[in-house]
């Protein structure tokens, strides 16, 4: 459902933030790696089983956030982001993106783009695009 510009800028980036939720409630943020397939995200990592975004998942916290951005320049600010909410699940997955393993992979749900299709200022408003995952 991404746009071509997205789906370029998507593969451009190799660093996102993951936000999950513990089970105290406490929100959790976290810097990632990840890959994209077209519909669904895949986060992986060293000893992902041991880390809290894996432990925040696994004990039913399955809505999440991601968020890939960039700030190319300064003068003139051009800030560049695809946000996403979905809905995560642990797989084992024979080959991901990082190879066989664990991965934390995200549906999905509503995203948000700035910046990457269009500028994100436009007529001194700031412009999103949103889009409703099916």
């Amino acid at each position: 459902m991404f746009s071509e510009k997205e789906r370029a800028f998507l593969q451009s980036q190799t660093l996102a933030r993951f936000a999950t939720v513990a089970v105290n409630g406490q929100p959790d943020v976290d810097a990632v790696g990840f890959g994209f397939d077209g519909e669904r995200f895949y986060i992986s990592g060293y000893a992902l089983e041991r880390s809290r975004k894996y432990k925040n998942v696994a004990s039913g916290h399955t809505l999440v956030s991601l968020i890939i951005d960039d700030l190319p320049s300064l003068e003139p600010l051009v800030p560049r982001a695809i946000k996403v909410h979905g809905e995560a699940e642990i797989v084992t997955l024979e080959q991901g993106y990082r190879g066989p393993g664990t991965y934390i992979v995200i549906t999905p749900k509503v995203s948000w783009s700035w910046g990457v299709d269009a500028l994100a200022f436009q007529d001194g408003q700031f412009v999103t695009k949103k889009i409703t995952w099916q």
